[in-house]
């Protein structure tokens, strides 16, 4: 689970893990091998060849017999070996064993040890281009000082540069393509975001890899199923409606000519009723329709419903606080997202006595809430509620109950602007229903 935690959430950052965690073992692998099999050979080798030439001035100098002068000795150790050779009669040093400050030291020191058999000192600190040795003799200290450079081998600087080099050039080429390739899975990803939201992409084409290209193929031959669903739906509504209201209109015309009686009025409410649930059934089937979206300030917009609301009812009251459009504007169908919002602000002056509406910007959403100091409803029953045709108030009373439409309705369309609406308490103690929008 830890590893899954630090894994790249999206597709480019595995992909790309993928293809450079490779890469970075086997550059691993390469360097560990170089260092192991040539670095430290090749060193070892060219320690050993500066000890044995510091061991034949050794025994050059203290040969017994017709041996050469301390002169010519550093005379040829400057011509055949460029080793700088100076000699101290009756000069010692305290040879204690130092703890080697590097690999090359490490390796001088070993290879000292075999070949010299004196008590030696290895200074490769002091000097930033050479390396101090220094061996007690019979008669005093010789001291050697050879180039550095005589210890290290050039090819690991450009081993090491090869392997950065093809590293980053790999990877760049590697980013270059995984970009290339993700371009596609995002257009498709944007493509449905839009279509979700009711946004037509009619330039949107298939592109990318094969199987891009078939999910592409796919989400277009859904996207034409879809609008011919919803196109053949809102045809045959439109003939429902006409077909329910000529019933209806015919049974209130014949009511009216009974005149005042207390039975005609009783089934002039109850044809009022059907027909204000025939609209919240048709609304609800209908959806949004073909209505385009539209920039739109919903500043302007909720306030609009909150005008209509403040006329329609009585008793209650409404206030309202919002944002200029400016900070309020996003696309939407206007007349589907009212009809949203005069459902939740309908409910909630059907419960309460007092309705607070705001509506405000967040970091990428535009939020609206619509508090009231009802009753409220549990909060085992605030999914339920969104459920078409669930009322927790059975009664059938035109004036109070309602055709269990209200929060469906407005729950459809702000997810179908790819929002959402939330039912929570209130801090007046009633309800709080919750209406965000992406923007």
């Amino acid at each position: 689970m830890k590893l899954k935690r630090l894994l790249p959430l999206s597709l480019f950052g595995r992909s790309l893990l993928i293809m450079v965690t490779p890469l970075v073992i086997v550059q691993v692998v390469a360097a560990w091998v170089f260092y192991d099999r040539h670095w430290e050979t090749v060193s070892r080798r060219l320690a050993t060849a500066l000890a044995g030439e510091v061991a034949f001035l050794v025994e050059m100098r203290e040969r017994p017999g017709d041996e050469p002068t301390d002169r010519d000795l550093v005379i040829a150790a400057i011509r055949h070996f460029d080793l700088q050779v100076t000699f101290e009669s009756g000069a010692s040093f305290d040879a204690q064993a130092a703890e080697a400050s590097n690999a090359v030291q490490t390796l001088l020191t070993g290879a000292l040890a075999e070949r010299v058999r004196r008590p030696f000192i290895v200074d490769t600190e002091s000097r930033p281009r050479d390396v101090e040795i220094q061996v007690h003799l019979d008669d005093g200290v010789m001291t050697v000082i050879a180039p550095r450079k005589r210890l290290y081998s050039s090819t690991a600087i450009l081993f090491l540069m090869w392997m950065v080099g093809t590293a980053l050039v790999t990877a760049g080429i590697a980013i270059h393509f995984l970009r290339r390739q993700i371009r596609p899975i995002l257009k498709l990803a944007h493509a449905a975001d839009s279509f979700g939201r009711g946004i037509d992409v009619p330039e949107y084409r298939p592109e990318g890899a094969a199987e891009v290209r078939q999910a592409a193929r796919a989400f277009l031959l859904m996207r034409e199923r879809l609008s011919r669903q919803i196109s053949q739906r809102t045809e045959m509504l439109a003939g429902v409606s006409h077909d329910l209201r000529t019933p209806l209109t015919r049974m209130r015309l014949e009511l009216a000519m009974l005149g005042d009686r207390e039975e005609a009025k009783g089934l002039a409410d109850d044809i009022s009723e059907m027909e204000r649930m025939i609209e919240g059934y048709l609304a609800f089937a209908r959806g949004e329709g073909s209505e385009a979206p539209t920039p739109t300030g919903l500043g302007s917009l909720v306030a609009e419903v909150v005008d209509g609301a403040r006329r329609s009812t009585q008793g209650v009251v409404l206030t309202l606080e919002t944002e200029p459009d400016d900070k309020l504007t996003v696309a939407v169908r206007p007349n589907a997202f009212k009809r949203c919002l005069a459902n939740l602000v309908g409910n909630a002056c059907r419960h309460g006595k007092k309705v607070a509406v705001t509506a405000h910007r967040l970091a990428d959403s535009i939020e609206i809430l619509v508090d009231d100091d009802g009753p409220g409803i549990p909060a085992s029953s605030r999914e339920e509620v969104f459920r078409p045709f669930f009322r927790l108030d059975r009664s059938r009373n035109p004036k109070t109950g309602g055709t269990g439409l209200g929060l469906t309705i407005a729950r459809d369309v702000a997810r179908g602007h790819g929002g959402d609406v939330t039912l929570e308490a209130a801090p007046t103690g009633g309800l709080r229903a919750r209406v965000t929008v992406p923007v």
